[in-house]
């Protein structure tokens, strides 16, 4: 029994989402797609979120926000899993508490499934952090993203949660997080507004991959890192089994 979750706030050229990217990541397998802070930069997701159950904005927007923070998905052998997807306060808009959110959340889901996992889209180490250890225990992972920079501090805490920080980015690392080099460095220096393009040389995956049992605590995970090269390599050896 697999799933694959995926965080695709800027899946669109760099920048929001849109219904063709959204299907698009579909059809490679992906089932449930988490966001952030950027998912609606482009307006036309607005309508197309409202019916889409698997994409994901964060629960701890604003009453009234179009879509829905969290979905539990039908899996295979009779388990199922809750994907919620949160943002963080620091450094970030004003929000509702991200603590209180997943810590309500996670005892409605409690009571339909016992695996449950988080991404928690925030900008700040330490409240990554303190997420983690405040719902160890109460869900099976809480993942970081946002800051696009994988880190290596993944492990499972002492009542059994997996966590990592930042599971990383999916995109050109001949770059300053995705962006072009020049770009970003001229914006440093001068201040000044301006446009930033993607990147395009030596693009990779990452993530992580975490085994759950089925009293949701989490056994194992395990950050990855796969270049460009190697993902098509793995494609082509699915379709040809």
């Amino acid at each position: 029994m697999d799933l694959v979750v995926a965080n695709a706030e800027n899946a669109a050229g760099g920048n929001g989402l849109t219904k063709r990217v959204v299907e698009d990541l579909y059809s490679t397998g992906i089932d449930c797609l988490t966001s952030g802070n950027h998912h609606w930069d482009k307006r036309e997701i607005l309508e197309y979120m409202q019916k889409d159950g698997r994409l994901l904005r964060p629960l701890n927007y604003p009453p009234g926000t179009p879509g829905q923070g969290s979905v539990i998905l039908n899996l295979d052998s009779d388990r199922s899993c809750g994907i919620v997807s949160l943002v963080g306060r620091l450094f970030m808009k004003s929000v509702d508490c991200p603590f209180r959110a997943a810590e309500k959340e996670a005892a409605r889901m409690r009571e339909l499934t016992s695996t449950i996992l988080i991404d928690f889209h925030a900008e700040a180490t330490a409240e990554k952090q303190a997420l983690g250890h405040f719902m160890d225990g109460k869900v099976s992972a809480v993942l970081g993203t946002h800051t696009h920079v994988q880190t290596a501090d993944e492990r499972i805490l002492s009542e059994g949660t997996a966590y990592i920080t930042d599971v990383g980015m999916t995109g050109p690392f001949d770059s300053v997080i995705g962006v072009r080099k020049d770009q970003a460095v001229e914006k440093f220096l001068n201040q000044l507004p301006g446009k930033f393009d993607v990147a395009k040389k030596d693009v990779r995956l990452n993530g992580v991959v975490v085994d759950v049992g089925d009293d949701g605590k989490a056994r194992a995970i395990k950050r990855f890192e796969l270049c460009w090269d190697e993902v098509e390599n793995v494609r082509d050896d699915n379709k040809r089994h």
